[in-house]
């Protein structure tokens, strides 16, 4: 909801619909295989419901099944429509923010695993250092509302303290999780000045933009009545009370069902 934000913002002339997978949720300490069997499941939902274009707005959902549904399932079920991610977006940008050349990642231990990000960044930046360190407590705590809590800064300084023993020279820290931008305060005074804190939703928005620009062909293919749907496979009172949190706006969700 983090990057829809940014999205909305940035093209609010657009319509979007975002679901939520709150049923299943979260992605980050599953397999690749069950990731990857939701994530299809998620993306046919919304070509049933005529969306020419998918975002996967989950790093973990980018990371351990995007390329597989590129690669192997659109071509079958849907080659006219794309499926992107936020991944790629941030890795082609992500090495500009660095002066030293070290750049820390905060993620989910589902993508810290999947080695994305050093693979990604490694190909825009090559001279580029990529140091990750997997966070598994921080999106139970921001999904149970205790992120704002003085027990969450125990948990936040660890596992910051634990990114930077990996190298003194880190300069720059994706938060590579759509959760952590609700810990981006706490994160910055965990590691104190002079160290730059990234969020992706601005990163992926202008990309969306850009991607957009090159390709007339998907973009004459979305709607744009400036509609905005909210869908969760879980409670839309929990849903809703728990989105203001990352949308910054009271919702409305309606309840679905993805399979």
């Amino acid at each position: 909801m983090t990057i829809l934000k940014s999205m909305v913002s940035t093209l609010p002339g657009y319509d979007f619909i975002y679901l939520g997978d709150n049923a299943r949720a979260p992605y980050g300490t599953r397999s690749y295989e069950t990731v990857y069997r939701y994530t299809k499941e998620a993306v046919q939902w919304f070509f049933k419901r005529e969306c020419p274009l998918v975002i996967l707005a989950c790093n973990t959902a980018s990371a351990k099944a995007l390329r597989t549904v590129q690669q192997n399932d659109l071509p079958a079920i849907a080659p006219g429509k794309r499926v992107l991610g936020v991944i790629r977006p941030t890795a082609e940008i992500i090495g500009n923010y660095s002066s030293s050349g070290k750049i820390g990642v905060l993620a989910t231990t589902g993508t810290v695993n999947s080695l994305s990000y050093p693979i990604e960044i490694g190909k825009f930046f090559p001279d580029v250092e990529v140091f990750q360190q997997p966070c598994p407590l921080w999106v139970p705590l921001i999904e149970n509302n205790e992120h704002l809590s003085e027990g969450a800064d125990f948990f936040v300084k660890k596992c910051v303290d634990e990114l930077m023993a990996q190298s003194p020279g880190i300069d720059t820290i994706l938060l590579g999780c759509t959760h952590y931008p609700l810990l981006a305060e706490k994160i910055k005074e965990a590691v104190g000045s002079g160290i730059r804190v990234i969020s992706q939703g601005e990163i992926v928005a202008q990309s969306l933009v850009d991607y957009l620009a090159r390709h007339p062909e998907i973009d004459q293919k979305l709607s744009k009545k400036a509609n905005l749907e909210f869908y969760t496979t879980d409670s839309t009172e929990d849903f809703d009370r728990h989105a203001r949190a990352f949308y910054g706006e009271t919702v409305k969700s309606k309840s679905t069902e993805i399979i």
